[in-house]
């Protein structure tokens, strides 16, 4: 990751450019709102590169020591150019992830939809676990989870549940999280002993703004109809429940949680605009991408991710092939160590494709 010394120098430059731009007190409102978002994401990608320029510089000094004629000089030389050369490996590593396109939807909130897969009552009591896993790192995390929709299972947890969750980078730590989940276990009903494996299906979609999505009245088809299933008697009894079909795509909304048709019409709106955002995130993708996709995953969610193995207590992310034998702890939310991985690898594949 050998950056060049212009390409430091121009970083550097634009950053010291910015910073006059402010001092002079000179700009009108809109332009200095502009400069002052770009110099604040520069400046910690400008400190990278100073401490990349400061360390080579201290290298070329330290070499030079090291053709001292006084032994004892060069032999401190050169172990201060040990140390050089790891600080400098390290602090090269960070500019280039700095350096790195961003996605723009990381900061986002997040649409969390956890769909009970093969394996009948097991799989959604699965998908119930994965949910309220889900649920308690996000707490660990300081963000806010909102059930926006559910279908309970009869035998407990969930055939189906969608939830926004909102926090500082919600939808960069838990985009890799799309995919098929398995998972190995006695169910509670089985009385032989024996082993089953389940799946449920998980989709991570950053949340999207009324800006973002354009919504023509005229695409829409809203149907109004009485609400059923479990919620007590007042659900039972109006015609609180919505179905919003988006003419365009075919893609279809249901919402019938809220007792107030006025809630789940901006509950299901939500939904729609989220899930047409990341249709058109996809095309995007796409067409940048071509046909490759990286090793940590393609947002397939159709392809199986992990396995969760109740037996011998261990969970395997297949993508990465980690296996961690912590399974009780990450069920109860203790994910770090997994998404920090997967981040970690998503990053030395991107870092991959910037040296070649």
């Amino acid at each position: 990751m050998n950056i060049p010394p212009d390409r430091i120098a121009a970083i550097e430059a634009r950053r010291d450019e910015l910073q006059a731009q402010m001092a002079t007190g000179d700009l009108p409102g809109d332009k200095f709102v502009a400069v002052s978002k770009e110099y604040a994401e520069l400046e910690p990608v400008a400190k990278a590169a100073g401490e990349v320029r400061r360390l080579r510089a201290e290298a070329e000094s330290l070499q030079a020591m090291t053709q001292d004629g006084d032994d004892e000089l060069r032999q401190m030389a050169s172990e201060e150019l040990h140390e050089n050369a790891l600080a400098l490996e390290q602090a090269e590593r960070a500019l280039a992830l700095s350096l790195l396109p961003r996605d723009a939807a990381d900061e986002r909130a997040a649409m969390l939809e956890i769909r009970a897969g093969t394996g009948g009552d097991e799989a959604a009591l699965f998908a119930g676990d994965l949910f309220r896993m889900y649920q308690k790192y996000a707490e660990s995390q300081g963000w806010k989870v909102e059930l926006i929709s559910s279908s309970a299972s009869d035998a407990g947890g969930f055939k189906e549940a969608i939830a926004s969750v909102a926090g500082k980078g919600v939808f960069a730590k838990l985009k890799f999280e799309s995919g098929v989940h398995r998972v190995q276990r006695v169910p509670a009903t089985e009385t032989q002993g024996r082993i089953h494996t389940s799946a449920a299906t998980v989709a991570v979609l950053p949340e999207a703004e009324e800006v973002d999505v354009r919504i023509e009245d005229k695409d829409l088809r809203i149907d109004i109809y009485r609400a059923s299933g479990p919620g007590g008697q007042g659900v039972n009894t109006t015609d609180s429940a919505v179905r919003i079909t988006h003419l365009p795509t075919g893609l279809v909304v249901i919402q019938q949680d809220e007792r107030s048709q006025h809630k789940n019409r901006a509950k299901a709106m939500q939904v729609l605009r989220t899930r047409l955002y990341e249709q058109e995130r996809e095309r995007l993708h796409n067409e940048r991408a071509g046909a490759r996709s990286s090793m940590v995953g393609s947002g397939d969610r159709s392809e199986r991710i992990r396995t969760y193995n109740f037996p011998q207590g261990r969970v395997t992310d297949h993508r990465i092939n980690l296996t961690l034998h912590r399974l009780p702890e990450i069920v109860a939310g203790e994910m770090d160590e997994l998404i920090g991985a997967l981040v970690a690898q998503d990053e030395a594949d991107r870092l991959a494709q910037l040296d070649s």
